[in-house]
């Protein structure tokens, strides 16, 4: 495995392929593979995760450890002869937010892992130049938190303003390969890796047994597919924001995207609509579509511009990030843009710890209480930012009810009522809200 002064050179090598993209943002780069070794290989796998679902070929991290000199060797050596065949993906189903709708996921397999995250490691330090400040999702050192703040910020220095929620529908599935290889085509050449990449856009769909391999798109859940989403977006949505639109536009207006989702802000009503008007014929221009129920314009000017009350805050809001973005008064009496659980992501976390509590009821009160303390602490991690404190606090309660719920249900002849439960917690006591991203810390 790559020791740590292994892994200062290939830091020192992704440096250099950063440097020479930052100092020619015009160059296509042609050659990039040859910083590609076995070290390099070592490091993309001790990125890679391990615990993940297996992909169609049932090759788990252990297996492949045990021969993982040879294994990673021989991946190397058919990678740079553009022998390497991309298996298809295994698709999965996982729920969506409140809905009985799923998100499909593409699950590759573990030597795919491998080999995608050691071209992500070459590619990265180029586009990581390129990508705009507006720009937050699965990028290195820049966070949900990081693209939160940007909005808040962004919203109260033009009062709120006219906000398009932007949604683009199935965009994983959507995106044109053409168009794809047109937008790497200006920037990366090198033969090896776009061979590889688009062996991974046309590998196809494993889902009960039967293959397929659909004309567009690139299936969610693969190592390269955010990069690559990030790279159609950059050039359809993010630059031509910032080098087209906003030069024509009247007053003030800025953009917080992370991966898929997006939010447009203007300080004119004007400029969102004429926006708003043209971004359907952006996206189709380039394959994509916009949903047209959850694409909308929200009137999201401060209440002291407009003077309406509390019962007029109603259609002023919208979700990004989990949150649910509203105006509301501060302690100072002021009106500011505060932010709270989204209902629907309240309502899944809160389904996850009732599944657990229920699947686990027969364990140890002390075992239960000490995974519990965990997901609670994992909860706040996420959601526990200022202004959320009361979400957070009902997220609490209704945890313990539902952990008071099933363990009711250990045994017919024990019954806790509220009062002995109450009582068991004091024994056993789960962590209380804690705000984790606060706005007061420097």
């Amino acid at each position: 495995m790559t020791r740590t002064s292994d892994r200062e050179d290939i830091s020192t090598k992704q440096q250099k392929i950063a440097d020479l993209a930052r100092g020619a943002p015009q160059m296509v780069l042609n050659t990039l593979a040859h910083h590609m070794d076995l070290l390099w290989m070592e490091e993309a796998y001790r990125r890679t995760r391990k615990d993940g679902a297996v992909g169609v070929d049932g090759v788990t991290a252990a297996a492949y450890e045990e021969r993982l000199h040879e294994n990673l060797s021989d991946l190397l050596e058919r990678f740079k002869r553009g022998c390497y065949r991309a298996p298809p993906v295994r698709r999965a189903h996982i729920p969506k937010d409140g809905t009985k709708k799923t998100r499909p996921i593409g699950i590759p397999t573990l030597e795919d892992k491998i080999l995608q995250r050691a071209v992500l490691m070459a590619l990265e330090p180029i586009y990581e130049q390129d990508f705009l400040d507006c720009s937050y999702g699965f990028r290195p050192r820049r966070s949900a938190h990081q693209a939160l703040e940007a909005l808040w910020r962004g919203l109260m220095s033009i009062g709120g303003g006219w906000v398009i929620d932007l949604d683009i529908q199935s965009f994983f599935d959507s995106m044109d390969r053409k168009h794809l290889a047109a937008f790497l085509d200006q920037r990366v050449r090198d033969g090896v890796i776009r061979r590889a990449m688009g062996k991974w856009m046309q590998a196809g769909v494993m889902e009960e047994g039967v293959v397929t391999y659909p004309e567009r798109g690139s299936p969610q859940g693969g190592v390269i597919s955010p990069l690559m989403s990030n790279i159609y977006l950059h050039e359809v949505l993010d630059q031509w924001f910032e080098q087209e639109v906003k030069p024509r536009l009247r007053g003030r207006a800025f953009m917080v995207r992370f991966a898929d989702d997006a939010l447009l802000a203007f300080a004119r009503e004007e400029d969102a609509r004429r926006v708003l008007e043209v971004l359907p014929k952006r996206f189709e221009r380039f394959g994509l579509t916009l949903h047209p129920e959850k694409t909308r314009l929200v009137d999201f000017r401060s209440p002291a511009r407009t003077g309406g009350g509390s019962g007029s805050q109603r259609e002023r809001r919208f979700d990004l990030l989990g949150f649910t973005h509203y105006w509301g008064r501060s302690r100072t009496g002021r009106w500011v843009v505060q932010r709270k659980t989204a209902k629907a992501r309240f309502s899944r976390a809160l389904r996850q710890i009732g599944d657990w509590c229920r699947r686990h009821r027969h364990l140890p009160v002390a075992e239960q209480q000490q995974a519990l303390g965990r997901k609670l602490r994992g909860h706040d991690a996420y959601y526990g930012i200022t202004g959320n404190a009361r979400a957070l606090s009902r997220f609490r309660h209704e945890a313990k009810r539902r952990w008071h719920k099933w363990l009711n249900r250990r045994s017919r002849a024990t019954r806790l009522n509220w009062s002995a439960f109450t009582r068991l917690l004091q024994r056993y006591p789960l962590p209380p809200p804690r705000v984790v991203h606060s706005v007061y810390v420097a």
